[in-house]
Protein backbone atom coordinates (compact mmCIF):
# COMPACT_ATOMS: atom_id res chain seq x y z
CA UNK A 1 0.00 0.00 0.00
CA UNK A 2 2.97 2.42 0.83
CA UNK A 3 4.32 1.76 -2.58
CA UNK A 4 1.20 2.71 -4.09
CA UNK A 5 0.97 6.03 -2.25
CA UNK A 6 4.04 6.67 -3.33
CA UNK A 7 3.37 6.58 -7.00
CA UNK A 8 0.23 8.65 -6.53
CA UNK A 9 2.25 11.46 -5.20
CA UNK A 10 5.73 11.04 -7.21
CA UNK A 11 3.27 11.35 -10.17
CA UNK A 12 1.90 14.57 -9.47
CA UNK A 13 5.65 15.91 -9.01
CA UNK A 14 6.71 14.59 -12.00
CA UNK A 15 3.83 16.45 -13.65
CA UNK A 16 4.98 19.56 -11.58
CA UNK A 17 8.25 19.50 -12.51
CA UNK A 18 6.84 19.22 -16.33
CA UNK A 19 5.31 22.06 -16.31
CA UNK A 20 8.07 23.86 -14.26
CA UNK A 21 10.64 23.81 -17.33
CA UNK A 22 8.33 23.76 -19.96
CA UNK A 23 9.60 26.69 -21.01
CA UNK A 24 13.23 26.33 -20.44
CA UNK A 25 14.28 24.49 -24.10
CA UNK A 26 12.51 27.33 -25.67
CA UNK A 27 14.61 30.53 -24.55
CA UNK A 28 15.59 31.63 -28.24
CA UNK A 29 11.92 31.11 -29.82
CA UNK A 30 11.00 33.44 -26.85
CA UNK A 31 13.19 35.73 -28.21
CA UNK A 32 12.33 34.95 -31.55
CA UNK A 33 8.36 34.89 -31.05
CA UNK A 34 7.43 36.90 -28.15
CA UNK A 35 10.23 39.49 -28.07
CA UNK A 36 11.96 38.21 -24.46
CA UNK A 37 15.36 39.08 -24.18
CA UNK A 38 17.63 37.24 -21.62
CA UNK A 39 16.36 39.87 -18.70
CA UNK A 40 12.69 39.62 -19.60
CA UNK A 41 13.38 35.73 -19.64
CA UNK A 42 15.16 35.71 -16.33
CA UNK A 43 12.83 37.63 -14.27
CA UNK A 44 10.06 35.17 -15.94
CA UNK A 45 12.12 32.15 -14.29
CA UNK A 46 12.68 33.64 -11.32
CA UNK A 47 8.85 34.32 -11.09
CA UNK A 48 8.20 31.27 -9.56
CA UNK A 49 9.26 31.34 -6.39
CA UNK A 50 8.18 35.53 -5.86
CA UNK A 51 4.99 34.84 -3.54
CA UNK A 52 6.77 31.90 -1.51
CA UNK A 53 9.48 33.79 -0.35
CA UNK A 54 8.41 37.66 -0.29
CA UNK A 55 4.37 36.49 0.85
CA UNK A 56 5.95 33.41 2.61
CA UNK A 57 3.46 31.30 1.16
CA UNK A 58 5.75 28.58 2.18
CA UNK A 59 6.02 29.24 5.88
CA UNK A 60 1.92 29.35 5.56
CA UNK A 61 2.09 26.24 3.49
CA UNK A 62 3.86 24.24 6.28
CA UNK A 63 1.62 25.48 8.68
CA UNK A 64 -1.48 24.39 7.22
CA UNK A 65 0.90 20.94 6.27
CA UNK A 66 1.52 20.25 10.24
CA UNK A 67 -1.70 21.23 11.31
CA UNK A 68 -4.59 20.37 7.98
CA UNK A 69 -2.76 16.93 7.18
CA UNK A 70 -0.92 15.56 4.44
CA UNK A 71 -4.53 15.06 2.32
CA UNK A 72 -5.74 18.94 2.45
CA UNK A 73 -2.28 20.13 1.55
CA UNK A 74 -2.38 17.97 -1.32
CA UNK A 75 -5.44 18.80 -2.84
CA UNK A 76 -4.81 21.99 -2.06
CA UNK A 77 -1.58 22.47 -3.80
CA UNK A 78 -2.33 20.46 -6.80
CA UNK A 79 -5.69 23.23 -7.70
CA UNK A 80 -3.00 25.96 -7.01
CA UNK A 81 -0.98 24.43 -9.53
CA UNK A 82 -3.40 24.41 -11.84
CA UNK A 83 -4.88 27.90 -11.77
CA UNK A 84 -1.48 29.38 -12.23
CA UNK A 85 -0.24 27.07 -14.93
CA UNK A 86 -3.75 28.27 -16.90
CA UNK A 87 -3.00 31.99 -16.50
CA UNK A 88 1.00 31.31 -17.94
CA UNK A 89 -0.73 29.48 -20.67
CA UNK A 90 -3.11 31.95 -21.63
CA UNK A 91 0.13 34.76 -21.33
CA UNK A 92 2.38 32.79 -24.10
CA UNK A 93 -0.83 31.81 -26.66
CA UNK A 94 -1.91 33.50 -29.76
CA UNK A 95 -5.11 34.92 -27.92
CA UNK A 96 -3.06 36.64 -25.50
CA UNK A 97 -1.57 39.31 -28.63
CA UNK A 98 -3.92 42.13 -29.17
CA UNK A 99 -6.46 41.38 -26.40
CA UNK A 100 -7.52 43.61 -23.60
CA UNK A 101 -5.56 41.42 -21.15
CA UNK A 102 -2.23 42.45 -23.90
CA UNK A 103 -3.06 45.99 -23.10
CA UNK A 104 -3.45 45.76 -19.29
CA UNK A 105 -0.06 44.64 -18.72
CA UNK A 106 1.15 46.63 -21.43
CA UNK A 107 0.01 49.66 -19.51
CA UNK A 108 0.78 48.51 -16.03
CA UNK A 109 3.45 47.10 -13.87
CA UNK A 110 6.27 49.17 -15.54
CA UNK A 111 8.47 49.35 -12.13
CA UNK A 112 11.42 51.30 -12.46
CA UNK A 113 14.42 48.84 -12.60
CA UNK A 114 16.07 50.55 -9.20
CA UNK A 115 17.57 48.62 -6.09
CA UNK A 116 14.40 48.66 -4.25
CA UNK A 117 12.62 47.22 -6.98
CA UNK A 118 12.41 43.10 -6.34
CA UNK A 119 9.78 42.45 -8.03
CA UNK A 120 10.05 40.19 -11.73
CA UNK A 121 8.34 42.99 -13.03
CA UNK A 122 10.47 46.32 -15.09
CA UNK A 123 9.13 49.33 -17.33
CA UNK A 124 9.82 47.50 -21.40
CA UNK A 125 9.13 44.26 -19.77
CA UNK A 126 7.08 42.58 -22.73
CA UNK A 127 3.13 41.79 -21.48
CA UNK A 128 3.39 38.43 -22.13
CA UNK A 129 6.06 37.92 -19.88
CA UNK A 130 4.46 39.97 -17.08
CA UNK A 131 1.08 37.83 -17.44
CA UNK A 132 3.51 34.41 -17.66
CA UNK A 133 5.17 35.64 -14.43
CA UNK A 134 1.77 36.03 -12.76
CA UNK A 135 1.08 32.49 -13.32
CA UNK A 136 4.14 31.16 -13.26
CA UNK A 137 4.29 32.67 -9.32
CA UNK A 138 0.78 31.44 -8.68
CA UNK A 139 2.07 27.72 -10.31
CA UNK A 140 5.22 28.19 -8.10
CA UNK A 141 2.97 28.35 -4.42
CA UNK A 142 1.13 25.22 -5.71
CA UNK A 143 4.49 22.95 -6.41
CA UNK A 144 6.61 24.25 -3.93
CA UNK A 145 3.57 23.29 -1.20
CA UNK A 146 3.38 20.08 -3.02
CA UNK A 147 7.04 19.34 -2.65
CA UNK A 148 6.53 19.76 1.48
CA UNK A 149 3.60 17.84 1.27
CA UNK A 150 4.92 15.07 -0.82
CA UNK A 151 8.21 14.55 1.59
CA UNK A 152 6.26 14.69 4.32
CA UNK A 153 3.43 12.44 3.17
CA UNK A 154 6.87 10.20 1.94
CA UNK A 155 7.78 9.77 5.67
CA UNK A 156 4.05 9.58 7.08
CA UNK A 157 3.92 6.24 5.67
CA UNK A 158 7.93 4.91 5.00
CA UNK A 159 9.12 6.10 8.21
CA UNK A 160 12.18 3.38 9.86
CA UNK A 161 11.25 1.33 6.48
CA UNK A 162 12.97 2.09 3.20
CA UNK A 163 12.21 6.41 3.64
CA UNK A 164 15.07 7.02 1.59
CA UNK A 165 14.79 4.99 -1.35
CA UNK A 166 11.49 5.80 -1.34
CA UNK A 167 12.07 9.50 -1.35
CA UNK A 168 15.04 8.64 -4.33
CA UNK A 169 12.64 7.04 -6.37
CA UNK A 170 10.33 10.23 -6.26
CA UNK A 171 13.39 12.22 -6.93
CA UNK A 172 14.36 9.93 -9.79
CA UNK A 173 10.41 10.27 -11.11
CA UNK A 174 10.86 14.28 -10.95
CA UNK A 175 14.17 14.34 -12.90
CA UNK A 176 12.54 12.05 -15.50
CA UNK A 177 10.24 15.09 -15.64
CA UNK A 178 13.04 17.52 -16.70
CA UNK A 179 14.44 15.03 -19.15
CA UNK A 180 10.98 14.59 -20.65
CA UNK A 181 10.63 18.77 -20.96
CA UNK A 182 14.21 19.12 -22.30
CA UNK A 183 14.15 17.12 -24.99
CA UNK A 184 9.79 17.12 -25.78
CA UNK A 185 9.67 21.01 -25.42
CA UNK A 186 11.37 21.78 -28.51
CA UNK A 187 10.24 19.12 -30.27
CA UNK A 188 6.06 19.68 -29.86
CA UNK A 189 6.59 23.19 -30.41
CA UNK A 190 8.49 23.00 -33.52
CA UNK A 191 7.65 20.02 -34.85
CA UNK A 192 3.61 19.26 -34.03
CA UNK A 193 1.59 21.68 -36.10
CA UNK A 194 1.76 23.46 -39.43
CA UNK A 195 3.50 26.62 -38.01
CA UNK A 196 6.01 27.03 -34.71
CA UNK A 197 4.67 27.72 -31.49
CA UNK A 198 5.69 28.52 -27.64
CA UNK A 199 2.10 27.77 -26.44
CA UNK A 200 1.40 23.87 -27.53
CA UNK A 201 4.03 22.50 -25.19
CA UNK A 202 2.11 24.71 -22.38
CA UNK A 203 -0.99 23.28 -23.26
CA UNK A 204 -0.10 20.14 -23.21
CA UNK A 205 1.67 20.25 -19.14
CA UNK A 206 -1.36 22.03 -18.16
CA UNK A 207 -3.52 18.89 -18.96
CA UNK A 208 -0.51 16.52 -17.71
CA UNK A 209 -1.13 19.04 -14.06
CA UNK A 210 -4.99 18.39 -14.34
CA UNK A 211 -4.13 14.41 -14.22
CA UNK A 212 -1.53 14.98 -11.25
CA UNK A 213 -4.97 16.80 -8.92
CA UNK A 214 -6.75 13.63 -9.87
CA UNK A 215 -3.60 11.67 -8.47
CA UNK A 216 -3.28 13.78 -5.36
CA UNK A 217 -7.44 13.16 -5.13
CA UNK A 218 -6.93 9.39 -5.36
CA UNK A 219 -4.09 9.56 -2.61
CA UNK A 220 -6.27 11.17 -0.20
CA UNK A 221 -9.09 8.43 -0.45
CA UNK A 222 -6.51 6.01 -0.34
CA UNK A 223 -4.99 7.63 2.83
CA UNK A 224 -8.01 8.14 4.86
CA UNK A 225 -8.89 4.55 4.20
CA UNK A 226 -5.63 3.24 5.24
CA UNK A 227 -6.18 5.44 8.95
CA UNK A 228 -9.58 3.71 9.20
CA UNK A 229 -8.44 0.51 8.65
CA UNK A 230 -5.03 1.45 10.97
CA UNK A 231 -7.78 2.57 13.98
CA UNK A 232 -6.67 5.91 13.89
CA UNK A 233 -8.85 8.93 14.17
CA UNK A 234 -7.13 11.13 11.82
CA UNK A 235 -3.99 13.09 11.25
CA UNK A 236 -3.56 15.05 14.17
CA UNK A 237 -1.22 13.49 16.87
CA UNK A 238 -1.78 13.65 20.44
CA UNK A 239 0.90 16.33 20.58
CA UNK A 240 -0.40 18.53 18.06
CA UNK A 241 1.35 21.43 16.26
CA UNK A 242 2.06 25.14 17.94
CA UNK A 243 3.11 27.91 16.24
CA UNK A 244 5.17 28.52 19.13
CA UNK A 245 7.33 25.08 18.64
CA UNK A 246 8.66 27.23 15.06
CA UNK A 247 11.50 28.92 17.84
CA UNK A 248 12.78 25.25 18.33
CA UNK A 249 13.45 24.90 14.77
CA UNK A 250 14.83 28.36 14.21
CA UNK A 251 17.01 27.89 17.15
CA UNK A 252 18.73 24.62 15.78
CA UNK A 253 22.06 25.65 14.39
CA UNK A 254 22.59 21.96 12.49
CA UNK A 255 18.82 22.71 10.90
CA UNK A 256 20.26 26.47 9.51
CA UNK A 257 22.97 24.61 8.32
CA UNK A 258 21.18 21.88 6.29
CA UNK A 259 18.73 25.17 4.84
CA UNK A 260 22.01 27.01 3.71
CA UNK A 261 23.29 24.06 2.29
CA UNK A 262 19.89 23.46 0.44
CA UNK A 263 19.87 27.31 -1.14
CA UNK A 264 23.42 26.74 -2.14
CA UNK A 265 23.52 23.81 -3.98
CA UNK A 266 20.05 24.42 -5.63
CA UNK A 267 20.28 27.54 -6.72
CA UNK A 268 23.51 26.12 -8.77
CA UNK A 269 21.02 23.20 -10.06
CA UNK A 270 17.71 24.81 -10.90
CA UNK A 271 18.33 28.65 -12.26
CA UNK A 272 21.22 26.26 -14.59
CA UNK A 273 18.58 24.20 -16.24
CA UNK A 274 16.74 27.37 -16.83
CA UNK A 275 19.89 28.27 -19.05
CA UNK A 276 21.36 24.96 -20.16
CA UNK A 277 19.82 24.34 -23.40
CA UNK A 278 20.65 28.21 -24.78
CA UNK A 279 24.29 28.00 -23.15
CA UNK A 280 24.85 24.23 -25.08
CA UNK A 281 23.39 25.87 -28.45
CA UNK A 282 25.62 28.98 -27.96
CA UNK A 283 28.70 26.81 -27.41
CA UNK A 284 27.95 24.26 -29.59
CA UNK A 285 26.17 25.91 -32.38
CA UNK A 286 23.19 23.03 -31.68
CA UNK A 287 19.22 23.20 -32.63
CA UNK A 288 17.36 23.44 -29.44
CA UNK A 289 16.12 19.36 -30.07
CA UNK A 290 19.33 18.66 -30.61
CA UNK A 291 20.84 20.61 -27.19
CA UNK A 292 17.26 18.77 -25.91
CA UNK A 293 19.06 15.70 -26.42
CA UNK A 294 21.99 16.28 -25.01
CA UNK A 295 20.52 17.65 -21.69
CA UNK A 296 18.66 14.90 -21.68
CA UNK A 297 20.89 12.68 -20.40
CA UNK A 298 21.64 15.39 -16.97
CA UNK A 299 17.84 14.14 -15.39
CA UNK A 300 17.69 10.42 -16.67
CA UNK A 301 21.70 10.34 -15.20
CA UNK A 302 19.93 11.46 -11.75
CA UNK A 303 16.90 9.47 -12.04
CA UNK A 304 18.62 6.21 -12.79
CA UNK A 305 21.55 6.48 -9.71
CA UNK A 306 18.91 7.91 -7.32
CA UNK A 307 16.97 5.34 -6.01
CA UNK A 308 20.35 3.15 -6.13
CA UNK A 309 21.69 5.72 -3.35
CA UNK A 310 18.77 6.15 -1.47
CA UNK A 311 19.03 2.30 -1.05
CA UNK A 312 22.20 2.69 0.28
CA UNK A 313 21.56 5.64 2.59
CA UNK A 314 18.83 3.39 4.76
CA UNK A 315 21.36 0.52 4.74
CA UNK A 316 24.33 1.87 5.01
CA UNK A 317 24.21 5.67 6.25
CA UNK A 318 27.03 8.52 5.22
CA UNK A 319 24.48 10.86 4.57
CA UNK A 320 26.96 13.51 5.28
CA UNK A 321 29.54 12.34 3.21
CA UNK A 322 27.47 12.42 0.31
CA UNK A 323 26.53 16.22 0.03
CA UNK A 324 30.51 16.32 -0.04
CA UNK A 325 31.18 14.60 -2.96
CA UNK A 326 28.02 16.35 -4.66
CA UNK A 327 29.71 19.74 -4.31
CA UNK A 328 32.73 19.09 -5.32
CA UNK A 329 30.94 16.82 -8.40
CA UNK A 330 29.18 20.07 -9.29
CA UNK A 331 32.29 22.61 -8.75
CA UNK A 332 34.08 20.10 -11.39
CA UNK A 333 30.90 20.36 -13.87
CA UNK A 334 30.08 23.83 -13.97
CA UNK A 335 34.23 24.94 -14.75
CA UNK A 336 33.50 22.55 -17.40
CA UNK A 337 31.44 24.55 -18.62
CA UNK A 338 32.80 27.32 -18.20
CA UNK A 339 36.23 27.16 -19.55
CA UNK A 340 36.77 23.61 -21.20
CA UNK A 341 33.46 23.24 -23.30
CA UNK A 342 33.84 26.88 -25.11
CA UNK A 343 37.29 26.03 -26.27
CA UNK A 344 37.08 22.44 -27.15
CA UNK A 345 33.79 22.80 -28.74
CA UNK A 346 33.02 19.36 -27.92
CA UNK A 347 29.49 17.30 -27.64
CA UNK A 348 31.71 14.53 -26.14
CA UNK A 349 32.73 17.02 -23.35
CA UNK A 350 29.24 18.65 -22.98
CA UNK A 351 27.63 15.26 -22.42
CA UNK A 352 30.55 14.29 -19.83
CA UNK A 353 29.92 17.37 -18.07
CA UNK A 354 26.28 16.40 -18.35
CA UNK A 355 26.15 13.08 -17.00
CA UNK A 356 28.35 14.04 -14.12
CA UNK A 357 26.22 16.74 -12.93
CA UNK A 358 23.36 14.94 -13.26
CA UNK A 359 25.09 12.21 -10.90
CA UNK A 360 25.90 14.96 -8.18
CA UNK A 361 22.20 15.72 -8.31
CA UNK A 362 21.57 12.77 -7.07
CA UNK A 363 24.23 12.23 -4.40
CA UNK A 364 22.68 16.00 -2.60
CA UNK A 365 18.73 15.46 -2.91
CA UNK A 366 19.21 11.30 -1.83
CA UNK A 367 21.03 12.53 0.55
CA UNK A 368 19.81 15.60 2.31
CA UNK A 369 15.62 15.27 2.29
CA UNK A 370 15.61 12.00 4.21
CA UNK A 371 18.52 13.76 7.05
CA UNK A 372 15.48 16.44 8.18
CA UNK A 373 13.65 14.04 10.01
CA UNK A 374 16.85 13.06 12.07
CA UNK A 375 17.12 16.70 12.95
CA UNK A 376 13.62 17.90 14.14
CA UNK A 377 11.04 16.70 16.18
CA UNK A 378 8.08 14.93 13.92
CA UNK A 379 5.51 17.52 14.69
CA UNK A 380 7.56 20.31 13.44
CA UNK A 381 8.13 18.42 10.09
CA UNK A 382 6.02 19.83 7.82
CA UNK A 383 7.25 23.20 8.92
CA UNK A 384 11.27 22.48 8.59
CA UNK A 385 10.43 21.21 5.36
CA UNK A 386 8.80 24.65 4.54
CA UNK A 387 11.26 26.80 6.24
CA UNK A 388 14.23 25.08 4.08
CA UNK A 389 12.10 25.64 0.91
CA UNK A 390 11.57 28.41 1.82
CA UNK A 391 15.10 29.56 1.91
CA UNK A 392 15.59 27.19 -1.06
CA UNK A 393 13.32 29.69 -2.76
CA UNK A 394 14.80 32.90 -2.15
CA UNK A 395 17.82 31.43 -4.02
CA UNK A 396 16.01 30.21 -7.22
CA UNK A 397 14.13 33.83 -6.63
CA UNK A 398 17.40 36.03 -6.90
CA UNK A 399 19.71 33.70 -9.03
CA UNK A 400 17.48 33.17 -12.67
CA UNK A 401 17.25 37.34 -12.73
CA UNK A 402 21.26 37.47 -11.82
CA UNK A 403 22.41 35.28 -14.33
CA UNK A 404 20.03 36.61 -16.75
CA UNK A 405 21.43 40.10 -16.15
CA UNK A 406 25.06 38.83 -16.16
CA UNK A 407 24.14 37.12 -19.58
CA UNK A 408 23.22 40.57 -20.82
CA UNK A 409 25.93 42.79 -19.01
CA UNK A 410 28.71 40.26 -20.60
CA UNK A 411 27.24 40.23 -23.86
CA UNK A 412 26.77 43.97 -24.99
CA UNK A 413 25.29 44.86 -28.26
CA UNK A 414 24.71 40.80 -28.63
CA UNK A 415 21.08 40.56 -30.15
CA UNK A 416 21.46 37.10 -31.78
CA UNK A 417 20.20 34.07 -28.81
CA UNK A 418 22.30 31.98 -30.08
CA UNK A 419 26.00 33.89 -29.56
CA UNK A 420 25.70 34.81 -26.08
CA UNK A 421 29.29 34.20 -24.12
CA UNK A 422 28.26 31.50 -21.14
CA UNK A 423 31.65 31.73 -19.24
CA UNK A 424 30.82 34.12 -16.51
CA UNK A 425 27.40 32.48 -15.23
CA UNK A 426 29.01 29.00 -15.23
CA UNK A 427 31.74 30.88 -12.82
CA UNK A 428 29.03 32.15 -10.50
CA UNK A 429 27.04 28.72 -10.99
CA UNK A 430 30.84 26.70 -9.75
CA UNK A 431 31.49 29.43 -6.77
CA UNK A 432 27.66 28.49 -5.71
CA UNK A 433 28.93 25.17 -5.75
CA UNK A 434 32.69 25.90 -4.17
CA UNK A 435 30.05 27.61 -0.69
CA UNK A 436 28.18 24.26 -0.30
CA UNK A 437 30.72 22.46 -0.08
CA UNK A 438 32.42 24.17 2.95
CA UNK A 439 28.78 24.09 3.97
CA UNK A 440 28.85 20.55 4.12
CA UNK A 441 32.11 20.05 5.71
CA UNK A 442 30.97 22.11 8.40
CA UNK A 443 27.78 20.06 8.81
CA UNK A 444 29.92 16.56 8.73
CA UNK A 445 32.12 18.11 11.43
CA UNK A 446 29.00 19.09 13.57
CA UNK A 447 27.47 15.88 12.94
CA UNK A 448 30.50 13.83 14.13
CA UNK A 449 30.54 16.26 16.93
CA UNK A 450 26.59 15.70 18.04
CA UNK A 451 25.84 12.80 16.79
CA UNK A 452 23.11 13.23 14.53
CA UNK A 453 23.00 10.34 13.11
CA UNK A 454 23.36 11.61 9.72
CA UNK A 455 26.21 9.18 8.41
CA UNK A 456 23.61 6.31 10.15
CA UNK A 457 21.61 3.94 8.37
CA UNK A 458 17.99 5.43 7.89
CA UNK A 459 16.74 1.73 8.32
CA UNK A 460 16.52 0.53 11.90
Amino acid sequence: MRWTALVLLAMAMFFGYIFMDILSPLMSMLQEYRGWDPTAYGRYAGSETFLNVFVFFLIFAGIILDKMGVRFAAILSGAVMVAGASINYLAVSDAFVGSSVEAFFTNNLNIPEQWWNITPFYAGMPASAKCSAIGFMIFGCGVEMAGITVSRGIVKWFKGKEMALAMGCEMALARVGVAVVMVGSPFVASKIGAVPSVSRPVLFAVILLIIGLISFIAYAFMDKKLEKQMGESGEEKDDPFKLSDLKYLFGSKVFWLVAILCVLYYSAIFPFQKYAINMLQCNLGLSAETAGLIFFWFPIGAAAITPFLGNFLDKRGKGATMLIYGALLMILCHLTFAFILPATKSVVVAVIGIVLLGISFSLVPASLWPSVPKLVDEKLLGSAYAVIFWIQNIGLYLFPMIIGMVISATNPGVTDPLKYNYTVPMVVFASLGVLALVFGLWLKALDAKKHYGLEQPNIK
